[in-house]
């Protein structure tokens, strides 16, 4: 049992936390704004209901009042006319409608306490309404500015996150660039050095050195040739005494 009202527990909360989720209280605020409206209208609809019945008891009452009014003439005139006979009768019925005049005087009364109640309560409720609409209208208002700034926090928090990411990348590729200017920096300085051979320029340069061999060898071989065609030299004459 204990287990089981823990799940119970559990899924309670969860529920709850779900429902909070999914419920948004500007529509909750106005359907209960819209309930509250058909509270009243319906105020109104018993009022007038009422207002009604109230002025048809009134007409009933008129016409009961110029009924009576009528018989008492009638009796009036029968006892002019000797006729106290009709007069008897006359006045008996307007003795009968009596206790019907009453009863909608009561009844009436008895409307016009309600109609009071119920248009107070009219007043009442159309106040409150028009307070709570106001009220509802502010909170609204001020979800939906709470709604929308913390979708940008939300928003700007992302870019942050991504930011970071960026910055991260753009680190990377700073690092590696410049790893790779110090190598290729590395790479001529030993190539000036001639600790590394540049094979893009080695061919030309060994050429170059075989062209300027072989032309020292053919300028040499021009040389000797030229020599040999030269006269020979005589040898100088010794001096004679006396000479210097």
């Amino acid at each position: 049992m204990g287990l089981m009202r823990r799940f119970s527990t559990i899924f309670k909360a969860k529920a709850t936390k779900a429902i909070d989720r999914l419920e948004d209280p500007r529509e909750t605020l106005d359907y209960s704004y819209q309930r509250q409206m058909e509270m009243l209208q319906k105020v109104k609809r018993g009022l007038l209901d009422v207002a009604t019945s109230r002025k048809r008891l009134e007409l009933q009452g008129e016409q009961l009042q110029a009924k009576a009014a009528k018989l008492h003439d009638q009796a009036r005139r029968a006892m002019e006319a000797g006729r106290e006979d009709l007069a008897r009768e006359a006045l008996s019925r307007r003795a009968a409608i009596e206790p019907e005049m009453e009863s909608l005087k009561t009844q009436h009364a008895q409307l016009q306490a309600e109609e009071g109640k119920l248009t107070e309560a009219s007043k009442r409720l159309s106040v409150h309404l028009e307070a709570f609409r106001t009220r509802k209208e502010t909170i609204k208002a001020t979800y939906t500015a709470a709604e929308a700034q913390t979708k940008i926090g939300e928003a700007l928090s992302g870019i942050s996150d991504e930011m970071g990411d960026i910055g991260t990348a753009v680190q990377r590729a700073e690092d590696k660039t410049l790893a790779m200017q110090s190598r290729a920096g590395a790479i001529d300085e030993l190539l000036a050095s001639g600790a590394l051979d540049d094979l893009s320029v080695g061919s030309d340069h060994l050429e170059a050195e075989l062209g300027r061999a072989v032309a020292s060898s053919e300028v040499e071989i021009e040389l000797a040739r030229l020599r040999a065609e030269l006269p020979a030299a005589e040898p100088p004459k010794p001096l004679e005494p006396g000479q210097t």
